[in-house]
């Protein structure tokens, strides 16, 4: 049986819950029987994989492949994965290079299968990260059946400071935020977005981004998201946001804020 994550309520209150208890709840989730095998059949086979159709025509592997980049919910979509791993990602009309998600390129690149590239498949140090990772989306996942939020909150400790430290421009960065559908909700959520918003031109969006994020930290650089402090700020500030939308969505405004004054 699959190891449940425990949480035990919503908000931040819920949340620091699950800091203090991430170890050892991610441990118990990765030691669970399907996690382990999963995770021992992906390092066993991966390496035989020598070509974009390996990959897809294993339906284990693909598994544990896209669910390492949060993409799970294409594992029926074959053609276009395929496409997505034969393209590589050297090409600018690479399919992945060409979608706004930017996950189709991260997955396409960790395996290496494009013209050009270098086979990554064999490399056990990075199948062995892509196996880790697959088990900490999939406990994200299970988070998320519980509080979607949450799931968010857990991604972003790991993605918001992997893009600060990337190379690139300000506005580079803001588009590959934009472009990572769970960071751009919890930015849209913190700075206090309308849902509405993500109909705007690209280039008003990013303006208006980065004036709401200076407005609140000081700064419209991502890269002040190398630190965790930083982070810890934003998802505190998406979490408290998301309590209160929740809350306004069932009770008048007036018994919102006399709850959160009793917090």
């Amino acid at each position: 049986m699959t190891f449940q994550p425990v949480i035990p309520s919503g908000g931040i209150v819920g949340w620091r819950f699950v800091q203090r208890t991430y170890d050892a709840q991610i441990d118990s989730f990765s030691s669970s029987s399907v996690n382990k095998r999963d995770s021992d059949y992906f390092l066993e086979n991966i390496k035989k994989v020598k070509t974009a159709e390996d990959l897809v025509s294993d339906r284990r592997l693909l598994q544990v492949a896209l669910g390492a980049f949060g993409l799970e919910a294409d594992l029926d979509n074959r053609y276009f994965i395929q496409k997505i791993l034969s393209d590589g990602t050297k090409a600018q009309d690479a399919l992945s290079n060409r979608l706004s998600d930017k996950r189709y390129r991260q997955f396409s690149e960790a395996f290496g299968l494009g013209p050009g590239e270098v086979r990554k498949t064999g490399l056990i140090t990075n199948m062995e990260e892509i196996a880790r990772d697959n088990v900490v989306s999939r406990f994200e996942i299970a988070v998320g059946e519980s509080d979607e939020t949450m799931r968010i909150a857990l991604y972003a400790q790991h993605a918001l400071g992997d893009l600060a430290e990337k190379p690139g421009s300000i506005d580079t960065k803001w588009f590959d935020l934009m472009s990572l559908p769970p960071l751009r909700r919890m930015m849209e959520t913190a700075l206090g977005l309308p849902s509405s918003f993500g109909q705007l031109n690209i280039d008003k969006q990013l303006e208006v981004f980065k004036d709401r994020l200076s407005g609140v930290t000081g700064s419209d650089d991502l890269a002040q998201f190398k630190d965790e402090a930083a982070v810890e700020r934003l998802t505190d500030q998406f979490l408290a946001r998301s309590q209160i939308a929740q809350l306004e969505s069932v009770i008048s405004p007036a018994q919102t804020a006399l709850i959160l004054l009793g917090a």
